[in-house]
């Protein structure tokens, strides 16, 4: 499922990142509820919205996709 993808990648890197939910909702500007429906995969991220995770994230959109270049 691709929702589901997305959120598994969005949730291990903000772990990775020691961020709560909490925290990255409010550097995104999105809702706490929002970013956890994404995290479980009920929902599908806009572009927009990657990209801004990725930045506040400090990695690549292509990181979150699972996606790696040599």
């Amino acid at each position: 499922m691709e929702s589901n993808r997305w959120g598994r990648r969005i949730r291990a890197f903000r772990k990775l990142k020691a961020m709560k939910q909490l925290d990255l909702s409010k550097e995104i500007g999105m809702s706490t509820s929002i970013l956890g429906q994404i995290e479980r995969g009920t929902r599908v991220p806009t572009q927009e919205q990657l990209e801004t995770i990725a930045s506040v994230l400090h990695i690549k959109v292509e990181e979150l996709m699972g996606k790696t270049y040599i």
